[in-house]
């Protein structure tokens, strides 16, 4: 009788580091959890990565994971009893520039905050931890001394053994050949055999897209990725690091990111792994089809790709060249189209969950387990991982876009990401019907959940090169045009085309009673819009939409471009028969016209509309320049202002009458300053699940008066008092602004976060929206904040916007 599983809470496909991680950790909550594995655990990438295990890294939520990562691998040989070799040899990064050397600063900062002992490095120091490098032309670096390199398919299979150990069933040589759903559960399907399980976990690697594709009939979609090809080469032992090493030890593992590749001591041989900019993507094409089977398999060599990048790597540690290649590694390696996995639910599948597109999982591997874990088992994770979560990536990422961004996010895989500079590649992919009008103007355009949209207008003679937007600096091209912007928007009247809101229809009996028992917020009444905030069961902040009601049965909701799926999904995974969510983004243009003269310009173009209605009245029926819209008066930029909401192919009609009526047209950079100014929040950075509504300083949003999610949790915390609460900061700043997760001083001692920063150009200062902790919250407390190394004084703020604070310029 065969003891194959039939039943199963949760099954992973893939046996990867990844794979394994999930089981581990999975198992280890007490859920009962089977892996399947086409072939032998680590067939896919993981046997042939190099396992290198940095920290490092500018994104809140990847330092995190792999913090956590190399906190289990350090305790896991000893746990599980399975010998890995694992060897801490600290990292150095060097920086070629200034620029470079603040991102440094920067990390550094971030790593300290979560406990990382990041530190900087003088040149001069280089060689006392580096004897065989070549420093001349350097500006400084970054020392990691938790860095280093772990055998992956130790690694591999010491998470498979523990996830054994709390019950975890492990099949190899089992490939999953598809899968059904029924009956509320899903079917597995094996050459051995069904598995029926609540869950699953796409955890497949370089084969992700194509277990994706299973999922299709049940509202999935095709996996955002590509598979790029990365190569490293071993050499033969060098006599003079033979020498040192028997004296001094392993040498720290050197990136040399500005000419993009790491070097690693590999025995008393080297280690070298580009990423060239002259890079390759596999299985792309028809005639390069992806193989049913590629276990344990490379690709073949291809060094000349790599010349220019060993010839400095040689430059840089001239004992490189001391000896031969021995052996040349060309493997696959997936991409999402911005390097980062995909953790979290699939979008579109209930019950679904993706774990894969891996560019770094061996030291993401540890952390991407626990936080898959979390997903499945509680349905919510510790920390905000919005960064990875696979609905990040909605429609528009077709394949041809995955391709595209793939070799450019590989071949800038160690590139800086400066606050005002695009990567080109994959752009255009949603046009709103102003597009041309935008170009026409000036618009110098921004991706934002794929709609182009101004972030600027250029006038002739601006600098509008790729390489002006790459800095750290407040005042490149752009500034004098945005204070122009702001200054019109301030004075006069602006126009600003926000294309690609998200807007959601939720209808049905009940459909009202439905959202509200969703939302810690009142809903607005009738002709009202009103923001409304949506906890999870610890109060913390899951999003932010603006509602209106519409009657007991419908109510219409608009959120941020980038929350299409996210937002939508939080709705309908939870609707009750009979309720259904409907997404009508693409159906509406919005136009918001804003400043003390929007009145007087909209006056003589509306007709039907009620222009003395107040603040945050809606009217539905009536024209602009002779075409039906909706008006709302509201204004992200805190002026007098209405968004005028119409079919996108009215839209330029409405456009060209408001602007030849003296509205000024303005951009995302321009609004970004003026919401600042007006404490403003904007999702995924000063809201997010890592803060609660309180600390998010939401409490007039609150109606304790009603039932909702993580009321308890928030009751608790309203008598206990929050840990942290939102504060706007004015920042003494020098030549840049803070940026996210600049940290906080008082004194010695890190005392919060900044969760959005920049210039106001109405009240002429750096300012920043701030996570502070709560005794320290008080009006006219001085700080410092880290920006990039700089210690700069800041002061707290009152708690009302810093920019009219009674309101009484939007209530006009």
């Amino acid at each position: 009788m065969s003891d194959f599983p039939t039943q199963a809470r949760v099954v992973i496909i893939g046996g990867g580091a990844v794979g394994a991680s999930c089981a581990y950790h999975i198992a280890r909550a007490g859920w009962d959890v089977v892996l399947l594995e086409k072939n032998e655990l680590t067939a896919g990438s993981t046997w042939h990565a190099a396992g290198n295990c940095p920290s490092f890294s500018t994104s809140w939520a990847v330092m995190n994971m792999q913090r956590y990562s190399l906190e289990l691998y350090r305790r896991l040989s000893e746990e599980v009893d399975y010998p890995m070799n694992y060897h801490v040899t600290g990292s150095i990064r060097l920086g070629h520039s200034r620029e470079r050397v603040m991102e440094f600063e920067r990390a550094r900062s971030m790593g300290n905050y979560q406990g990382l002992s990041l530190e900087m490095m003088q040149v001069a120091d280089l060689k006392d931890r580096y004897p065989f490098l070549e420093t001349h032309d350097l500006a400084g670096a970054l020392y990691d001394p938790d860095d280093g390199d772990i055998d992956p398919a130790q690694l591999t299979q010491a998470l498979a053994r523990g996830a054994r150990h709390a019950g975890a069933r492990i099949e190899r040589f089992c490939p999953a050949t598809g899968v059904t759903r029924k009956n509320g559960q899903w079917i597995v399907h094996t050459d051995k055999g069904d598995i029926t399980c609540e869950k699953v976990v796409n955890a497949a690697g370089y084969y992700a897209q194509r277990v994706g594709e299973w999922f299709k009939p049940y509202g999935g979609r095709t996996v955002p990725m590509t598979v790029m090809s990365h190569q490293y080469f071993l050499t033969e032992p060098v006599a003079a690091l033979e020498a040192w090493s028997k004296q001094h030890g392993k040498l720290p593992l050197l990136r040399d990111v500005d000419s993009s590749y790491y070097l690693r001591q590999e025995k008393f041989g080297l280690n070298l792994g580009p990423y060239e900019r002259n890079c390759k993507a596999h299985w792309v094409t028809p005639d390069d089809p992806m193989p049913d089977d590629f276990s344990f398999q490379l690709y073949p060599d291809d060094l000349e790709r790599l010349e220019w990048y060993i010839e400095d790597a040689m430059a840089r540690v001239p004992i490189l060249g001391a000896s031969g290649v021995g052996r040349v590694i060309n493997g696959p390696i997936p991409y999402a189209p911005d390097g980062l996995p995909l953790i979290g639910p699939m979008p579109g599948v209930p019950d679904a969950y993706e774990a894969c597109v891996f560019t770094f999982g061996i030291t993401q591997a540890g952390g991407a387990g626990k936080v898959l874990a979390e997903w499945v088992t509680e349905g919510q994770t510790e920390w905000d991982m919005w960064a990875v979560d696979p609905r990040r990536f909605t429609g528009y990422a077709d394949q041809d876009y995955a391709d595209a961004k793939a070799i450019e996010t590989y071949g800038h895989e160690y590139a800086m990401h400066f606050p005002h500079h695009s990567w080109p590649a994959g752009r255009g992919k949603r046009l709103s019907p102003l597009h041309a009008r935008l170009e026409k103007a000036g618009a110098q355009f921004g991706a934002y959940n794929g709609w182009e949209r101004a972030n600027w207008f250029a006038k002739d003679g601006d600098d509008i090169s790729e390489a002006a937007t790459q800095s750290w600096e407040r005042n490149g091209p752009w500034a004098p045009r945005v204070k122009e912007e702001c200054e019109a928007v301030r004075d006069h009247c602006g126009i600003l085309a926000i294309s690609g809101f998200t807007r959601l229809k939720v209808e049905g009996p009940g459909a009202k009673d439905f959202v509200d028992g969703l939302t810690a917020s009142r809903l607005p009444k009738e002709g009202r819009i009103g923001l409304v905030y949506f906890p999870d069961t610890r109060g913390r902040i899951v999003t932010e939409m603006s509602a209106m009601v519409h009657g007991p049965d419908e109510i219409g909701l608009i959120t941020a471009a980038t929350a299409q799926w996210h937002d939508a999904e939080h709705l309908s995974r939870q609707a009750p028969e009979g309720i259904t969510v409907t997404d009508h983004s693409d159906k509406v243009e919005c136009l918001l016209v804003t400043g003390p003269k929007a009145r007087d310009i909209l006056a003589p173009l509306a007709q039907g509309h009620d222009l003395s209605k107040p603040w945050l009245s809606v009217s539905f029926e009536g024209t602009v320049a002779g075409k039906p819209c909706a008006l709302i008066r509201v204004s992200f930029a805190g002026e007098l202002g209405w968004e005028i909401h119409c079919a996108p192919e009215d839209a330029p009609a409405i456009w060209d009458a408001v602007t030849g009526a003296g509205a000024r047209p303005f951009g995302m950079y321009a609004l970004n300053s003026l919401r600042l100014e007006k404490g403003y929040r904007a999702w995924k950075g000063d809201l997010s699940t890592d803060y609660s509504l309180l600390e998010g300083g939401l409490d007039r949003f609150i109606d304790w008066s009603k039932d909702f999610p993580g009321k308890p949790a928030l009751e608790a915390e309203r008598q206990q008092g929050s840990a942290k609460r939102c504060v706007a900061l004015k920042i003494d700043a020098k030549d840049s602004d803070a940026p996210y997760m600049a940290t906080i001083w008082s004194g010695d001692e890190v005392v919060g976060e900044v969760t959005s920063g920049g210039w106001g150009y109405r009240v002429d200062g750096s300012i920043a929206l701030a996570m502070l902790r709560a005794d320290l919250t008080d009006p006219g407390t001085l700080l410092e904040v880290d920006i990039y190394g700089q210690r700069c004084k800041a002061e707290v703020q009152p708690d009302a916007p810093l920019w009219d604070p009674k309101n009484e310029r939007i209530r006009a």
